[in-house]
C-alpha cells in the first residue's frame, strides 16, 4: 500500500505528548541517545521547560515539565503508575546504525535489534523517566 491516507503530507498530523520530570534532560537525552533535533524550545522565568518541540524526519514530538496544572493532572507518567499504557514507534532509515548509536549513548534496550514478522527489523529502548521507544525500518506506507 503506497497511498498515503487522509491527506498525509510532509507535516505531521499526529505529534506525541510527553511529560518529564526533568524535562532539560529529557531533552538533552533524546537528542543524543535517539537523534532527535530541537525545533522549539519555552521556558518561563523559573528556567521550567513549558513546551517543546523534537523533531525526527518529518514527524514530531512535544513534551514539557511535569506539574500541577489542568492538563497535567490528567497525565501520569511511567513511574507513577509502574509501566507504561502506550508507547512511541519512529521510522528510521537504518535501524542498525540506530541501534548503534543508541548504544553508544548507554541508553537502556529493552528489546533488542531483530527482524520483524510484518517486515523490516526494530528495536525498543528505555528512556531514563521509563518511557518506551521503538525505532525500526517497517513503513506502513512504504
Amino acid at each position: 500500500m503506497n497511498a498515503r491516507p487522509n491527506g498525509f503530507s510532509k507535516h505531521s498530523t499526529v505529534i506525541p505528548a510527553l511529560h518529564y520530570d526533568d524535562a532539560k534532560a529529557a531533552i538533552e537525552f533524546l537528542c543524543r541517545a535517539f537523534a532527535f533535533e530541537k525545533h522549539a524550545i519555552y521556558e518561563n522565568e523559573d528556567g521550567i521547560i513549558e513546551h517543546a518541540e523534537l523533531i525526527f524526519g518529518n514527524g514530531m514530538i512535544m513534551l514539557g515539565q511535569a506539574r500541577d496544572s489542568q492538563y497535567g493532572k490528567l497525565t501520569r507518567r511511567p513511574r507513577d503508575i509502574g509501566g507504561v499504557t502506550q508507547s512511541i514507534y519512529i521510522i528510521v532509515p537504518d535501524a542498525d546504525l540506530h541501534y548503534a548509536h543508541a548504544i553508544a549513548a548507554s541508553t537502556e534496550i529493552v528489546m533488542p535489534l531483530e527482524a520483524q514478522n510484518h517486515g523490516g527489523k526494530a528495536y525498543s529502548a528505555r528512556d531514563p523517566e521509563g518511557h518506551i521507544w521503538s525505532f525500526g525500518t517497517y513503513d506502513p506506507f512504504g
